[in-house]
Protein backbone atom coordinates (compact mmCIF):
# COMPACT_ATOMS: atom_id res chain seq x y z
CA UNK A 1 0.00 0.00 0.00
CA UNK A 2 2.88 2.40 1.23
CA UNK A 3 4.78 1.39 -2.74
CA UNK A 4 1.55 2.21 -4.04
CA UNK A 5 1.05 5.72 -2.62
CA UNK A 6 5.07 6.84 -3.28
CA UNK A 7 4.44 5.74 -7.01
CA UNK A 8 0.95 7.85 -7.03
CA UNK A 9 2.92 10.46 -5.40
CA UNK A 10 5.79 10.51 -7.55
CA UNK A 11 3.22 10.34 -10.76
CA UNK A 12 1.45 13.43 -9.63
CA UNK A 13 4.84 15.32 -9.18
CA UNK A 14 5.67 14.72 -12.70
CA UNK A 15 2.55 16.04 -13.61
CA UNK A 16 3.26 19.39 -11.56
CA UNK A 17 6.89 19.44 -12.99
CA UNK A 18 5.20 19.54 -16.84
CA UNK A 19 1.97 20.98 -16.11
CA UNK A 20 1.75 23.05 -19.49
CA UNK A 21 2.39 19.87 -21.27
CA UNK A 22 0.04 17.71 -19.67
CA UNK A 23 -2.23 20.18 -19.64
CA UNK A 24 -1.99 20.15 -23.72
CA UNK A 25 -2.24 16.27 -23.36
CA UNK A 26 -5.03 16.55 -21.64
CA UNK A 27 -6.78 18.81 -23.64
CA UNK A 28 -5.71 16.99 -26.35
CA UNK A 29 -7.94 13.96 -25.04
CA UNK A 30 -10.56 16.44 -24.41
CA UNK A 31 -11.41 17.34 -27.44
CA UNK A 32 -11.05 14.32 -29.45
CA UNK A 33 -13.35 12.57 -27.12
CA UNK A 34 -15.79 15.85 -27.07
CA UNK A 35 -16.20 15.28 -30.61
CA UNK A 36 -16.50 11.32 -30.49
CA UNK A 37 -19.29 11.47 -27.90
CA UNK A 38 -20.86 14.75 -29.57
CA UNK A 39 -21.66 12.88 -32.65
CA UNK A 40 -22.62 9.94 -31.12
CA UNK A 41 -25.11 12.38 -28.85
CA UNK A 42 -26.60 13.56 -31.98
CA UNK A 43 -26.93 10.23 -33.87
CA UNK A 44 -28.38 8.95 -30.82
CA UNK A 45 -31.09 12.10 -31.12
CA UNK A 46 -31.40 11.55 -34.63
CA UNK A 47 -32.58 7.89 -34.10
CA UNK A 48 -34.94 8.86 -31.72
CA UNK A 49 -36.24 11.11 -33.65
CA UNK A 50 -36.14 9.16 -37.07
CA UNK A 51 -38.10 6.15 -35.13
CA UNK A 52 -40.66 8.33 -33.76
CA UNK A 53 -41.54 10.18 -37.08
CA UNK A 54 -41.33 6.19 -38.66
CA UNK A 55 -44.46 5.14 -36.09
CA UNK A 56 -46.74 8.16 -36.85
CA UNK A 57 -48.10 9.80 -39.63
CA UNK A 58 -45.93 9.54 -42.76
CA UNK A 59 -48.28 11.19 -45.41
CA UNK A 60 -51.21 13.42 -45.56
CA UNK A 61 -53.08 14.08 -48.46
CA UNK A 62 -55.97 16.61 -48.67
CA UNK A 63 -58.84 16.20 -50.11
CA UNK A 64 -60.71 18.34 -52.78
CA UNK A 65 -64.13 19.79 -51.75
CA UNK A 66 -67.33 18.70 -54.17
CA UNK A 67 -67.50 22.21 -55.52
CA UNK A 68 -63.45 21.48 -56.54
CA UNK A 69 -64.92 18.11 -58.40
CA UNK A 70 -63.96 16.54 -54.74
CA UNK A 71 -66.34 14.31 -53.08
CA UNK A 72 -68.76 15.08 -50.39
CA UNK A 73 -68.03 13.95 -46.14
CA UNK A 74 -69.91 10.55 -46.87
CA UNK A 75 -68.11 10.21 -50.36
CA UNK A 76 -64.81 10.76 -48.61
CA UNK A 77 -65.49 8.23 -45.96
CA UNK A 78 -65.74 5.64 -48.35
CA UNK A 79 -62.39 6.36 -50.16
CA UNK A 80 -60.67 6.62 -46.82
CA UNK A 81 -62.14 2.56 -46.57
CA UNK A 82 -60.68 2.46 -50.15
CA UNK A 83 -56.92 4.12 -49.34
CA UNK A 84 -56.78 1.59 -46.08
CA UNK A 85 -57.06 -1.54 -48.19
CA UNK A 86 -54.10 -0.53 -50.48
CA UNK A 87 -50.88 -3.09 -49.01
CA UNK A 88 -48.49 -0.50 -48.75
CA UNK A 89 -50.67 0.95 -45.42
CA UNK A 90 -50.94 0.50 -42.45
CA UNK A 91 -53.30 3.11 -41.08
CA UNK A 92 -55.38 5.96 -42.12
CA UNK A 93 -56.98 8.53 -39.97
CA UNK A 94 -59.98 10.84 -41.44
CA UNK A 95 -60.41 14.20 -40.62
CA UNK A 96 -62.86 15.69 -41.50
CA UNK A 97 -63.62 20.23 -41.64
CA UNK A 98 -64.25 20.78 -38.04
CA UNK A 99 -61.33 18.31 -37.13
CA UNK A 100 -59.46 20.17 -38.92
CA UNK A 101 -60.34 23.31 -37.67
CA UNK A 102 -59.85 22.27 -34.21
CA UNK A 103 -56.31 21.71 -35.11
CA UNK A 104 -56.32 25.23 -36.64
CA UNK A 105 -57.19 26.56 -33.37
CA UNK A 106 -54.96 24.95 -31.15
CA UNK A 107 -51.95 25.53 -33.49
CA UNK A 108 -52.68 29.03 -33.48
CA UNK A 109 -54.10 29.33 -29.82
CA UNK A 110 -51.90 32.30 -29.37
CA UNK A 111 -53.32 33.87 -32.49
CA UNK A 112 -56.73 34.97 -31.56
CA UNK A 113 -57.82 37.40 -34.46
CA UNK A 114 -56.60 34.79 -37.07
CA UNK A 115 -59.29 32.16 -35.90
CA UNK A 116 -61.92 34.53 -36.29
CA UNK A 117 -61.54 35.30 -39.75
CA UNK A 118 -61.22 31.71 -40.67
CA UNK A 119 -63.79 30.22 -41.96
CA UNK A 120 -63.68 26.51 -41.26
CA UNK A 121 -65.57 25.53 -44.37
CA UNK A 122 -62.35 26.56 -46.25
CA UNK A 123 -60.29 24.33 -44.50
CA UNK A 124 -59.90 21.11 -46.36
CA UNK A 125 -60.37 17.32 -45.38
CA UNK A 126 -57.61 15.45 -44.97
CA UNK A 127 -56.64 11.57 -44.65
CA UNK A 128 -53.41 10.89 -42.33
CA UNK A 129 -51.75 7.72 -43.73
CA UNK A 130 -49.00 5.52 -41.92
CA UNK A 131 -46.89 2.71 -44.25
CA UNK A 132 -45.75 -0.17 -43.68
CA UNK A 133 -42.73 0.98 -44.02
CA UNK A 134 -41.24 4.58 -44.98
CA UNK A 135 -39.60 3.68 -47.60
CA UNK A 136 -42.96 3.00 -49.62
CA UNK A 137 -43.95 6.46 -49.54
CA UNK A 138 -43.22 7.43 -53.10
CA UNK A 139 -45.77 4.47 -54.37
CA UNK A 140 -48.41 6.00 -52.28
CA UNK A 141 -47.71 9.26 -53.03
CA UNK A 142 -47.72 9.06 -56.52
CA UNK A 143 -50.89 7.26 -56.42
CA UNK A 144 -53.18 9.97 -54.27
CA UNK A 145 -51.37 12.70 -56.45
CA UNK A 146 -52.52 11.04 -59.69
CA UNK A 147 -56.11 11.07 -57.75
CA UNK A 148 -58.40 13.38 -58.98
CA UNK A 149 -60.01 13.84 -55.82
CA UNK A 150 -56.93 14.88 -53.77
CA UNK A 151 -55.97 18.42 -53.74
CA UNK A 152 -52.49 17.85 -52.36
CA UNK A 153 -50.30 15.17 -51.07
CA UNK A 154 -47.65 16.47 -48.29
CA UNK A 155 -44.81 13.12 -47.18
CA UNK A 156 -42.07 13.05 -44.59
CA UNK A 157 -40.52 10.13 -46.14
CA UNK A 158 -37.91 12.65 -48.05
CA UNK A 159 -37.28 14.55 -44.62
CA UNK A 160 -36.79 11.09 -42.48
CA UNK A 161 -34.09 9.92 -45.52
CA UNK A 162 -32.42 13.50 -45.27
CA UNK A 163 -31.86 12.76 -41.45
CA UNK A 164 -30.72 9.31 -41.84
CA UNK A 165 -28.22 10.76 -44.50
CA UNK A 166 -27.14 13.15 -41.75
CA UNK A 167 -26.62 10.75 -39.25
CA UNK A 168 -24.26 9.42 -41.54
CA UNK A 169 -22.46 12.21 -42.30
CA UNK A 170 -21.80 13.24 -38.87
CA UNK A 171 -20.94 9.66 -37.54
CA UNK A 172 -17.78 9.45 -40.30
CA UNK A 173 -17.30 12.92 -39.35
CA UNK A 174 -17.27 12.72 -35.64
CA UNK A 175 -15.18 9.88 -35.14
CA UNK A 176 -12.92 10.68 -38.14
CA UNK A 177 -12.13 13.72 -36.12
CA UNK A 178 -11.83 12.06 -33.06
CA UNK A 179 -8.80 9.64 -34.56
CA UNK A 180 -6.87 12.52 -35.37
CA UNK A 181 -7.06 14.19 -32.35
CA UNK A 182 -7.17 10.91 -30.28
CA UNK A 183 -3.50 10.23 -32.30
CA UNK A 184 -2.40 13.70 -31.64
CA UNK A 185 -3.10 13.01 -27.95
CA UNK A 186 -1.25 9.94 -27.57
CA UNK A 187 1.85 12.07 -28.94
CA UNK A 188 1.57 14.32 -26.64
CA UNK A 189 1.20 12.30 -23.57
CA UNK A 190 4.31 10.31 -25.31
CA UNK A 191 5.38 13.71 -25.39
CA UNK A 192 5.15 14.67 -21.73
CA UNK A 193 6.51 11.17 -20.48
CA UNK A 194 9.36 11.81 -22.38
CA UNK A 195 10.23 15.09 -20.91
CA UNK A 196 9.22 13.49 -17.35
CA UNK A 197 11.87 11.20 -18.03
CA UNK A 198 14.86 13.45 -19.21
CA UNK A 199 13.98 15.93 -16.39
CA UNK A 200 14.26 12.98 -14.01
CA UNK A 201 17.22 11.14 -16.38
CA UNK A 202 19.75 11.13 -12.91
CA UNK A 203 16.96 9.96 -10.68
CA UNK A 204 16.26 6.85 -12.55
CA UNK A 205 19.80 5.93 -13.09
CA UNK A 206 20.53 5.88 -9.11
CA UNK A 207 17.42 3.96 -8.92
CA UNK A 208 18.35 1.41 -11.31
CA UNK A 209 21.91 1.47 -9.50
CA UNK A 210 20.18 0.72 -6.02
CA UNK A 211 18.60 -2.23 -7.68
CA UNK A 212 15.07 -1.02 -8.75
CA UNK A 213 13.13 -3.13 -11.22
CA UNK A 214 12.06 -1.61 -14.46
CA UNK A 215 8.34 -1.60 -13.12
CA UNK A 216 8.84 0.37 -10.38
CA UNK A 217 10.61 3.05 -12.54
CA UNK A 218 7.74 2.46 -15.20
CA UNK A 219 4.75 2.84 -13.23
CA UNK A 220 4.90 6.24 -12.26
CA UNK A 221 5.35 7.25 -15.88
CA UNK A 222 2.10 5.11 -16.76
CA UNK A 223 -0.06 6.18 -13.73
CA UNK A 224 0.75 10.06 -15.20
CA UNK A 225 -0.73 9.08 -18.89
CA UNK A 226 -3.50 7.01 -17.53
CA UNK A 227 -4.50 10.26 -15.48
CA UNK A 228 -4.31 12.16 -18.47
CA UNK A 229 -5.99 10.53 -20.33
CA UNK A 230 -8.71 9.57 -17.53
CA UNK A 231 -9.23 13.17 -16.78
CA UNK A 232 -9.36 14.38 -20.56
CA UNK A 233 -12.03 11.79 -20.61
CA UNK A 234 -13.84 12.87 -17.73
CA UNK A 235 -14.23 16.17 -18.60
CA UNK A 236 -15.66 15.30 -22.07
CA UNK A 237 -18.47 13.55 -20.74
CA UNK A 238 -19.26 16.16 -18.49
CA UNK A 239 -19.32 18.45 -21.07
CA UNK A 240 -21.46 16.48 -23.44
CA UNK A 241 -23.51 15.66 -20.64
CA UNK A 242 -24.12 19.01 -19.50
CA UNK A 243 -24.83 20.57 -23.17
CA UNK A 244 -27.31 17.77 -23.24
CA UNK A 245 -29.39 18.42 -20.37
CA UNK A 246 -29.71 22.30 -21.65
CA UNK A 247 -30.57 20.71 -25.15
CA UNK A 248 -33.26 18.90 -23.01
CA UNK A 249 -34.67 21.76 -21.08
CA UNK A 250 -35.17 23.07 -24.18
CA UNK A 251 -37.15 19.99 -25.95
CA UNK A 252 -40.02 20.53 -24.01
CA UNK A 253 -40.54 23.43 -25.45
CA UNK A 254 -40.45 22.07 -28.96
CA UNK A 255 -43.29 19.34 -29.35
CA UNK A 256 -41.84 18.00 -32.69
CA UNK A 257 -38.71 16.61 -31.94
CA UNK A 258 -37.67 14.80 -29.04
CA UNK A 259 -34.49 16.34 -27.49
CA UNK A 260 -34.51 13.62 -24.49
CA UNK A 261 -31.72 10.99 -24.66
CA UNK A 262 -32.21 7.99 -21.55
CA UNK A 263 -29.67 8.14 -19.14
CA UNK A 264 -28.33 4.74 -19.61
CA UNK A 265 -27.11 5.80 -22.89
CA UNK A 266 -24.51 8.57 -21.11
CA UNK A 267 -24.01 6.02 -18.61
CA UNK A 268 -22.97 3.15 -20.89
CA UNK A 269 -21.28 5.52 -23.40
CA UNK A 270 -19.38 7.80 -20.50
CA UNK A 271 -17.72 4.64 -19.14
CA UNK A 272 -16.40 3.40 -22.71
CA UNK A 273 -15.33 7.43 -23.27
CA UNK A 274 -13.45 7.04 -19.84
CA UNK A 275 -11.58 3.25 -20.35
CA UNK A 276 -10.79 4.62 -23.82
CA UNK A 277 -9.52 8.04 -22.62
CA UNK A 278 -7.16 5.30 -20.02
CA UNK A 279 -5.95 3.03 -22.79
CA UNK A 280 -4.84 6.15 -24.92
CA UNK A 281 -3.13 7.96 -21.73
CA UNK A 282 -0.99 4.62 -21.48
CA UNK A 283 -0.84 4.14 -25.04
CA UNK A 284 0.97 7.29 -24.58
CA UNK A 285 2.66 6.76 -21.97
CA UNK A 286 4.49 3.11 -23.20
CA UNK A 287 5.75 5.04 -26.41
CA UNK A 288 7.32 8.00 -24.82
CA UNK A 289 9.06 4.63 -22.20
CA UNK A 290 9.82 2.99 -24.97
CA UNK A 291 11.83 5.55 -27.13
CA UNK A 292 13.45 7.58 -24.48
CA UNK A 293 13.84 5.11 -20.90
CA UNK A 294 16.54 3.36 -23.45
CA UNK A 295 18.29 6.52 -23.42
CA UNK A 296 18.56 6.54 -19.59
CA UNK A 297 19.85 2.94 -20.00
CA UNK A 298 22.57 3.97 -22.44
Amino acid sequence: MGRMIFLIGESLVNLRRNALVATGAILAVFISLTLAFGALVVNELLRLNTIGWQQGTHIIAFLKDPDQGGLDAAGQVVYRDQVVDWEEVETVHYVDKAGAYEEFKEIFASRPELIEVTDPLKLPASLRIELQSIDLYRDVQFRLSADPVVREVRSFGEQIEQLSTISRVLNVLGWGLSLVLGLSAIILISNTISLAIYARRNEVSVMKLVGASNWFIRVPFLLEGLIEGVVGAVLAVLTVWLAARNLNSLGETIQLITLNIPARFFFRWGVVLVLFGATVGVAGSLLGLSRHLREVDS
